[in-house]
């Protein structure tokens, strides 16, 4: 035997059981997050109240009287009224329906996966650690790799099983979902028939407001929204959990996108640059060919060229003067 694999031996069979109890404050042992509905169920059902909560939350504010939200509108009331091309009525009802269908579709779907104390948190780790110390030994060489393993190895375990591995199915599964819209938003937008025929639905709002958010065609709030999130949940090998707590985040940040307001102390405005105010301009006639990019980050915009400012659009309205003269 050598000392690699002695090394990996004791370490796994002294530490491995004590890396898995010793369990982060996010963690949930039991079988299902709530006792009274099973994972697999809550994942369908927490996205809806994550969007309606926080819809009714920013309508509450359109709404109300409150003279100090005036600095945070992107619009004024009126002119949400007086811009927009569909009622509230009918945004509400296609809202619903795009929640029923997905919900349905997800029933459908969806099957059983390993949640809580179902979970082999053990022999899951005992496969990490050899792909940790393998790392390890190929950065840093065979012996100072061991004397890290023996020093830190516990450490680093939990920390990579715990919180590197969780962290990064997330931001895979938020870049899966962020390809998915945006190559299939733009070409919406590029391509007649698709724009007439589906997401000309989507633009009847040209100022958008929280719970509108998902007023779409039902055929491409299902390709656009429901497709992309499965394929995040099966690409990046998420848990039920995993992919609950995505999909929640991305309907946060998606109606939290559409919901008017400048708000420096949100956290989700702060998360990225993709916030309302950069999804504001492609509502709008000047930025309808920019700004694809939604939910999370804007390097597809960056990278292929549409992407549209603040000051782009200024810079723009100053030349317009000069052609005509």
């Amino acid at each position: 035997m050598n000392v690699t694999h002695s090394a990996f031996s004791l370490f796994s069979k002294a530490q491995l059981h004590v890396l898995a109890d010793a369990r982060p404050l996010y963690y949930v042992g039991r079988p299902s997050l709530l006792t009274w509905l099973p994972d697999n169920l809550f994942s369908l059902a927490a996205p809806v109240i994550a969007y309606w909560v926080a819809s009714m939350l920013f309508h509450l504010l359109d709404i109300s009287d409150a003279r100090w939200l005036d600095k945070y509108r992107i619009h004024d009331s009126e002119e949400v009224k007086s811009r927009n091309l569909a009622s509230r009525w009918d945004v509400f009802k296609a809202v619903v329906l795009q929640h029923i269908v997905q919900t349905l579709i997800g029933l459908w779907w969806m099957e059983d996966k390993p949640a809580g104390d179902l979970v082999d948190h053990v022999g899951d780790m005992a496969r990490k650690c050899a792909v940790v110390l393998s790392l390890l030994r190929t950065a840093l060489g065979e012996h100072r790799a061991m004397s890290v393993w023996l020093s830190h190895g516990h450490k680093i375990v939990y920390v990579v099983y715990w919180w590197a591995i969780p962290t990064s199915k997330f931001l895979f599964g938020a870049f899966i979902i962020d390809t998915w819209e945006y190559f299939l938003h733009r070409a919406m937008h590029m391509n007649t028939y698709l724009y007439k025929t589906f997401h000309s639905v989507h633009h009847r709002l040209y100022v958008p407001y929280a719970y509108g958010a998902l007023y779409n065609h039902p055929l491409e709030g299902f390709v656009l929204d429901s497709v992309g999130a499965a394929l995040a949940e099966l690409i990046a090998g998420m848990s039920t959990r995993e992919a609950t707590f995505l999909f929640v985040v991305s309907t946060l940040k998606t109606v939290d996108d559409h919901c008017g307001y400048r708000f420096r102390w949100d956290p989700l405005q702060m998360f990225s640059e993709n916030n309302a105010d950069y999804h504001d301009i492609h509502h709008q006639i000047i930025g309808i060919k920019s700004n694809f990019a939604q939910p999370f980050f804007v390097h597809w915009d960056k990278l292929l060229g549409t992407r549209m400012t603040r000051q782009d659009i200024e810079e723009r309205r100053k030349k317009i003067p000069k052609k005509a003269e």
